[in-house]
């Protein structure tokens, strides 16, 4: 809509400096309105005095107009084109040699290469692990910090095929380089249970059905496994330690890291697309 109101400002421009600069196009001009209003005016008492046969006067004098314009443009050809190249040329150059707009206070980190990230995006296909007992996730501790995790959906085959391929490939290297066992809390996220989430507090979320990539399963909220034990809590140090290192193996594979958003979330990761 502003590119459309910059063009329309650019052309009513662009046509008051042609009559200001040139006499010969406000007389040629201000003769064209004449005929117009003359033929108008005409066609009106017409169509008051005729009724339908005045309408169709009116419409045939309308596309005379019409076809005046043509004959204009053959008889001023090198005005006709200076007068498109002054139109077109600027909303195309925009259009061309515009960049790609960031959001404002979200700067683009300059992540480094994780050479094993890499290599694993060049062709290797990870399996997803086998699914862990539910008693896994109600135990005291982790109901402490996520209450509602119980009902959350794990199924990998709902996740998009390439956000799988690449949180597989954060997993693999958070296990073979840093030592770090990794669980997938919760995948895609359905319409219903994003809301009841956001009813539960702006502490649990503040994006409401179809606001999350849960939806489009291409998020996850993802945890470390020790001990046969899920470890959730940011007050453990081993666990923070495994955070960091997560958000930087999670960005080097293409994702977007919770961890450093205002409300931050360090288990969750994103596949931003244009699916959205």
């Amino acid at each position: 809509m502003f590119l459309v109101s910059m063009l329309l400002l650019f052309v009513a421009a662009c046509a008051a400096g042609w009559l200001l600069v040139f006499p010969s196009g406000r007389d040629l001009a201000g003769m064209a309105l004449m005929r117009f209003a003359r033929d108008i005016d005409r066609a009106w008492h017409g169509a008051n005095a005729q009724g339908a046969q005045g309408l169709l006067s009116v419409w045939r004098a309308l596309r005379r107009q019409g076809q005046r314009a043509p004959h204009v443009a053959r008889r001023h050809p090198w005005l006709t084109c200076g007068c498109a190249a002054l139109v077109l040329m600027p909303p195309l150059l925009a259009l061309l040699l515009a960049g790609r707009a960031e959001l404002p206070g979200v700067p683009a980190p300059d992540h480094a290469v994780n050479e094993q990230v890499a290599e694993l995006l060049r062709g290797e296909r990870l399996i997803a692990p086998t699914p862990l007992p539910p008693a896994v996730f109600t135990t005291a501790e982790v109901t402490l910090v996520r209450p509602q995790l119980a009902s959350a959906n794990r199924n990998w085959d709902l996740l998009d095929p390439d956000f799988t391929q690449r949180l597989l490939m954060v997993f693999k290297v958070m296990r073979d380089q840093y030592g770090y066992e990794m669980v997938l809390l919760e995948g895609y996220r359905s319409p219903e249970r994003q809301n009841e989430l956001a009813d539960a507090g702006g502490h649990v979320t503040n994006a409401r059905a179809f606001q999350s990539w849960h939806q489009f399963g291409l998020a996850g909220d993802c945890a470390f496994l020790r001990n046969g034990k899920v470890v959730i809590s940011e007050k453990d140090p081993w666990a923070m330690r495994g955070y960091e290192l997560y958000g930087q193996v999670a960005e080097a594979a293409g994702l977007t890291w919770g961890g450093r958003w205002k409300m931050m979330d360090f288990g969750h990761v994103e596949l931003r697309t244009r699916r959205r």
